[in-house]
């Protein structure tokens, strides 16, 4: 690719990102090519359709989560790992109304488009559970789609407006609804005594 074609790939990557971070899917190609800097067709010549430049930009967000997620599982023990990768995900999708939008599958399937590039967010997601479920620190009996659901319930309660206290507190009612109850033996898949 030639050096011109290069950088306006990068500005309208870079713009797109911008665009998507704060407007979400509704974003047009046209506004993101004004803030780029570039004509329309520009953006079409790199990416020809907004769902693969949305796509692009997602999976570069999706790339820097899975490497997250594989930091904390190979740095902490299952527990703080997985409540640390929950906080996480909270955190990034309110940064990014674009994110957020991928993550509670509003017209784009995330874990499909990553897939394709060979990025497995959901076989990390998924392992970063069962690790946290065997180590006896989650409710044995919740799903990757509990985890997702409550996900997007912190965001929604932050609304259109950015409040990290809230957030916050949303992170630790949601993480002490995800924890293993009192009692609970891991290894024999039950609670024991009261």
């Amino acid at each position: 690719m030639r050096a011109d074609a290069e950088r306006n790939r990068a500005r309208v990557l870079a713009a797109a990102m911008t665009a998507f971070a704060t407007g979400g899917l509704s974003v047009s190609v046209a506004e993101i090519a004004r803030r780029a800097g570039v004509g329309t067709g520009t953006v079409s010549r790199h990416f020809p359709t907004k769902e693969s430049l949305y796509e692009a930009i997602v999976l570069l967000r999706v790339g820097e989560i899975v490497d997250q997620a594989r930091w904390l599982a190979a740095t902490k023990d299952p527990g703080t790992a997985f409540f640390a990768f929950f906080a996480h995900m909270v955190d990034q999708a309110a940064a990014n109304r674009g994110l957020a939008e991928a993550l509670a599958g509003d017209g784009f399937d995330v874990e499909a488009a990553a897939a394709r590039t060979g990025l497995d967010l959901d076989g990390v997601e998924r392992e970063l559970l069962d690790h946290a479920r065997r180590a006896g620190a989650v409710r044995p009996d919740l799903t990757w789609a509990d985890v997702k659901a409550l996900i997007v319930g912190c965001l929604a309660r932050e609304g259109a407006f950015t409040d990290a206290e809230a957030r916050r507190r949303m992170i630790e009612i949601a993480c002490a609804g995800l924890a293993a109850p009192p009692g609970h033996d891991p290894s024999r898949g039950m609670i024991t005594g009261g």
